[in-house]
């Protein structure tokens, strides 16, 4: 009786939102038809009058004050170890610690062992670089082939021997080419527990500069292949080779599942004082977390490296004598001159003694009696001697000290699991109330190995391709989620056309190439040159097969007959606005040619809420009318198009028009040749130059900027110098002012014998100004929409562009950057934002644009140290003002002044920093680099919280990066086909999702079946953090926030929920009460996926 009356209020209730939902639809068009009366007149831009109004319903944003607790609480105080106070603690001084040289002298009593014995776990592992000397292909063909043809052979020949392994990417590769008998003896081989897959990601992904959508994707590309070729699950973390460590990815392998994880290149200082105070072991916390939900155990290697003379213990001189492959008579020998004996009875018990000698000392740095001691190097165990020289010897080795009691040591091949099981073992044993190791929160940036030498450079190399990876992240999550919403059409409806065609291997092809540009010598810029091209082939190859799934999903969810798909191919349909010529050039609009035949212009709104963007195409005619699905004329700006800095174009022309789309969601436009149309033609003031044919627009030439320029629209007004570059910004709201100053400057490399390279920066001192002899050439253009300042300077053009906008995008500054340094020798091009906000030694980084990471620049360091990686933004503030700087790319930036943000977007080096690469930098390209700079008054700021270990960006902060990352994408009928008959939208879901709640994914799962899909997708949800203490002005945001709630039955509009089951992060694991749920709750901060199945209900 209950039940039927809750069933009978929801009833009521979902009919009420209906209701609701009418109304304000009506609202809106009624808005629509005010908004597009009588034109007004083009009068003076410049005063930026006559904002095009958006719909009424956006008064302001309801953001329930229950949503605003989680930033202001206080987050991970109850760390033991927060890594900001170790670098206030830290001397960084290096004095010569010995043998170990960075270290100190460890000593021991030799009865230590007499209650406890150690145990050890020698871990043989190889690392497998997926590109770096040579490329993917290439290792694979000369190298790891062998290593795991050999592994089946010499595991098999004695059942003590382990061996892991990591990266996917590579044992897919050779899983595709061997036969059956092999197969079954990989299997066998992980059944027993001689062979263990780790991490188990596509590979091994670096933590500065890659994005947590992509790290994610890689992850689950490798679970996936793992859990169809192997049924295996990973369950222990291993990342020795990443520079420098992101708590973003233990994050990430706590929600993947795993309960331990290593890593191996942390600051040499750090790693001292972890050893002394024994915190190398320790549980990882998030800094933003109030209880231990996101503890990982992880294991921190001591010593300066992963290979052997750096991992049986403090001694680098004893440990190589371990390595046997350096046994004399072969390729490598030891550089400390003392080469390793082969060993046999007359020297076992001194060779055994020297080697545990070694392990005990390196035992003394943990708070247990385990000990882990890896033994590999990179593309070790290829040859089979290798594989006998290394077992036999150490199994001797083992037998002997095993067989003496006196050593109280029990030694043993083992893998990363054995010695974590072993560990908490031994852990529970000891302390069965509470846990011997301590709890640390932080990030382990920016990486030094020795001396001053900062690993702060490759946050930056190869800024191009930095671009290029986030360029396709945005296709590939806008094909993902087009193609699963197209897939279900396509089955319902049995449209075999769609259903038979080779999308889904496409798909498969490009999640693995973007997988594999996250390896750590891949989107970090420290691999060869020919390298770097076979990375940027297959980014480029994936591109364009992934406009191509783009383009027909989309045409398949916007025809209004899905039967007719079957007769138009996508080749000679929608095609896509940008086009890219090769690997390594920038991208160039495609110019639609009009007639007067109406063309249909389809955009895709790749982000989960509403939004009202403006969109830009090029076309032929400068005769242009643009309208709805409905028929209506749309407002549009006219802009030139420049051949260069002072030439119109005369047979192209850009268009730009406000658009409204649903979230997820498709809409309809036409675009015409009419000579009745009437766009609002852009001016041009062009400063030290001339254009000579002006064409049909009004173009002004002067000698010289008299006086300032100022760009303004209804939220700021900018004031720029003469030559072009900003230098004030007004807020509207509060009338403030604020020097907000643009500049550019140049870093030269030390004169010292070690310089900068791909992985290292190594300055001369501070940055010099950039310095131009005549005054640039300043192009100002005011328009309707958008107005822009360009100076052309000889190594960058650089664009200051406003939009006239109510709404997100008018909000903040955006900044573009076309940089050519192709001639330039040992430079490295930065650009400065300098501002009056007196933010002292503290600034703000993203990780992986998943968190923030407050940061000190610190004096006592050296300048390359206090430069941080910058994934997606970074900012500084006071108790009024925050200036956020966001990026559509990754590079490395500072905070060397109070109130400075400084980014460094490329940099041309000739020479090789000595880190293996044997090459300098200087494959440059023409870079594109985009940006958003935001200033938000804060409100109720106590600035003693300031010095917390967490800080959050607003809610308009979030928005914009995601529109920065996220852009509209535009589709046009390349010919146009009058029989073509589109719905005027597509509207996936039935209302914006809260306004914290990114969806991260929508992937379609592989089913059984080699190369096919399943009918399920994985929903990956995040729901950001945010700080509300902003001034809660109409910001334009159009959605609210809800607790992290999200009712199944309200979230999609013409589909239905079939099933929806929580799943691990990577889809490996099924919680122990798996079924289907009917609503979504998701703490901040939390990342979480789900197996949703959906299915269309088709109104007959």
């Amino acid at each position: 009786m209950l039940q039927e009356k809750i069933d009978h209020l929801e009833r009521l209730l979902a009919e009420n939102n209906e209701i609701i939902s009418n109304i304000r639809d009506s609202v809106i068009n009624l808005s629509e038809s005010v908004e597009d009366g009588p034109k007004g007149s083009q009068g003076n831009f410049s005063q930026g009058v006559g904002s095009p109004l958006l719909p009424s319903k956006q008064l302001s944003l309801t953001v329930d004050p229950e949503d605003c607790l989680f930033a202001s609480q206080t987050g991970s105080q109850n760390s033991d170890v927060q890594m900001l106070d170790v670098y206030s603690l830290i001397p960084f001084d290096n004095p010569d610690g010995g043998v170990w040289k960075q270290g100190f002298d460890i000593t021991y009593n030799i009865n230590d062992w007499d209650t406890k014995p150690l145990q050890v776990f020698v871990v043989p592992h190889s690392h497998n670089d997926p590109g770096w000397l040579k490329t993917f292909d290439e290792y694979f063909r000369e190298m790891t082939q062998y290593i795991f043809n050999n592994m089946v052979i010499k595991l098999k020949e004695d059942s003590r021997r382990k061996f892991i392994w990591s990266e996917i990417s590579y044992l897919s590769k050779w899983w595709d080419a061997i036969d059956i008998q092999k197969k079954d003896a990989v299997k066998s081989l992980l059944e027993n527990g001689q062979f263990e897959i780790v991490t188990g990601g596509w590979v091994m992904p670096d933590e500065a500069a890659a994005h947590y959508f992509a790290i994610i994707d890689q992850l689950i590309e490798g679970h996936q292949w793992l859990e169809k070729n192997l049924g295996v699950k990973p369950r222990s973390g291993w990342a020795i080779d990443p520079f420098g460590h992101s708590p973003t990815m233990a994050y990430l392998l706590k929600r993947a599942g795993f309960s331990h994880m290593l890593i191996q290149r942390v600051h040499y200082s750090v790693k001292k004082h972890f050893a002394m105070h024994k915190v190398l072991e320790f549980f990882w916390r998030q800094n933003w977390d109030l209880g231990s939900g996101t503890d990982i155990f992880c294991h921190m290697m001591p010593f300066y490296s992963y290979d052997i003379p750096h991992t049986c213990g403090p001694d680098p001189k004893i440990c190589c004598q371990f390595d046997f492959k350096r046994l004399p008579g072969g390729r490598i020998g030891c550089p400390w001159g003392v080469p390793p004996e082969t060993i046999y009875p007359g020297n076992v018990q001194n060779r055994a003694e020297m080697l545990l000698d070694q392990y005990r000392k390196k035992s003394k740095l943990f708070r247990t009696t385990v000990l882990l001691a890896p033994l590999g190097d990179d593309f070790r165990y290829s040859e089979r001697t290798e594989w006998d020289h290394q077992f036999k010897n150490y199994q001797i080795l083992f037998d002997y000290m095993n067989s003496r009691p006196q050593y109280n040591v029990k030694i043993q091949f083992g893998t990363l699991s054995d010695y974590f099981d072993a560990l908490d073992k031994e852990a529970s044993r000891t302390n069965s109330h509470s846990s011997p190791f301590p709890v640390v929160s932080g990030d382990f940036f920016t990486y030094a190995d020795r001396d001053d030498h900062y690993w702060s450079g490759y946050f930056t190399s190869r800024p191009f391709y930095k671009r290029m990876d986030r360029i396709l992240e945005s296709h590939l999550r806008a094909a993902e989620i087009l193609y699963y919403f197209a897939l279900r059409q396509a089955q319902k409806y049995k449209i075999s056309a769609f259903l038979s065609s080779s999308y889904f291997t496409k798909l498969t092809e490009a999640r693995r190439n973007l997988g594999l540009f996250q390896h750590h010598d891949a989107i970090t810029g420290t691999a060869k040159d020919w390298v770097v091209v076979d990375y940027g082939t297959r980014l480029f190859h994936s591109l364009m097969n992934l406009k191509t799934i783009i383009g027909s999903s989309t045409l398949l969810l916007i025809l209004k007959d899905k039967h007719s798909f079957e007769s138009y191919s996508f080749d000679t349909l929608l095609e896509m606005d940008l086009k890219q010529k090769s690997q390594s050039s920038l991208p160039q609009k495609n110019i639609i040619k009009l007639s007067g035949e109406p063309r249909y212009l389809v955009v895709f709104n790749p982000l989960e809420q509403e939004r009202n963007s403006m969109v830009s195409v090029c076309v032929s005619s400068p005769t242009v009318q643009v309208s709805s699905a409905a028929g209506k004329p749309v407002q549009v700006q006219m802009s030139a198009v420049w051949e260069t800095a002072s030439t119109v174009s005369h047979t192209a022309y850009e268009i730009s028009f406000l658009a409204q789309m649903p979230p997820l969601g498709l809409k309809v436009y036409t675009l015409l040749e009419s000579t009745s149309s009437n766009p609002h033609l852009a001016e041009y003031t062009l400063y030290n130059g001339n254009i000579e044919d002006k064409g049909i627009f009004n173009m002004k030439n002067m000698k010289n900027a008299e006086e300032d320029i100022t760009l303004e629209n209804s939220f700021i007004k900018l004031r720029l110098g003469q030559s072009g570059l900003m230098e004030e910004m007004l807020n509207k709201e509060d009338g403030t002012r604020h020097d907000v100053k643009v500049q550019f400057s140049w870093y030269g490399t030390t004169s010292k014998k070690d310089k900068s390279g791909a992985y290292l920066f190594l300055p001369d001192g501070k940055a010099k100004p950039y310095v131009y002899k005549t005054q640039p050439l300043v192009r100002v253009q005011r328009g309707r929409f958008y107005s822009e300042v360009t100076c052309f300077l000889e190594h960058v053009s650089h664009s200051v562009r406003l939009y006239n906008i109510q709404g997100i995008e008018g909000q903040s500054v955006e900044i573009s950057n076309i940089v050519d340094i192709r001639k330039e020798h040992n430079r490295e091009i930065a650009m400065r934002i300098s501002s009056s906000i007196n933010s002292q030694n503290r600034f703000y980084t993203d990780l992986n644009g998943y968190q923030i990471q407050p940061r000190m620049t610190m004096s006592k360091l050296p300048l390359q140290a206090n430069v941080y990686p910058m994934t997606t933004m970074a900012y500084v503030q006071d108790a009024e003002h925050r200036l956020t700087l966001l990026s559509a790319q990754s590079l490395g930036v500072s905070s060397l002044e109070s109130g400075q943000i400084e980014v460094i977007m490329d940099r041309r080096l000739m020479q090789d920093d000595n880190r293996g690469l044997e090459q300098g930098v200087h494959d440059n390209k023409i870079t594109a680099n985009l940006f958003r700079i935001l200033l938000e008054k804060r409100t109720v700021v106590n600035m003693e919280e300031e010095k917390k270990s967490i800080s959050y960006p607003s809610l308009l902060s979030h928005i914009t990066s995601s529109f920065l990352n996220h852009p509209v994408f535009t589709m046009t009928e390349k010919v146009p086909v009058p029989t073509l008959q589109l719905l005027g939208e597509f509207s996936p879901l039935l209302s914006s999702l809260p306004c914290d709640i990114h969806l991260l994914n929508l992937r379609t799962i592989q089913s059984k079946v080699d190369g096919k899909h399943s009918d399920e997708a994985a929903l990956i949800l995040h729901r950001k953090g945010f700080d509300c203490r902003f001034s809660s002005r109409n910001t334009g945001l159009l959605c609210s926030t809800t607790q992290g709630k999200i009712l199944i039955q309200k979230l999609f509009n013409t589909f239905t929920v079939a099933s929806l089951i929580p799943s691990s992060l990577s889809l490996m694991h099924l919680p122990p009460d798996a079924r289907n749920v009917s609503e979504i709750n998701l703490s901040p901060m939390e990342i979480s996926t789900f197996r949703i199945q959906l299915s269309l209900f088709v109104c007959f």
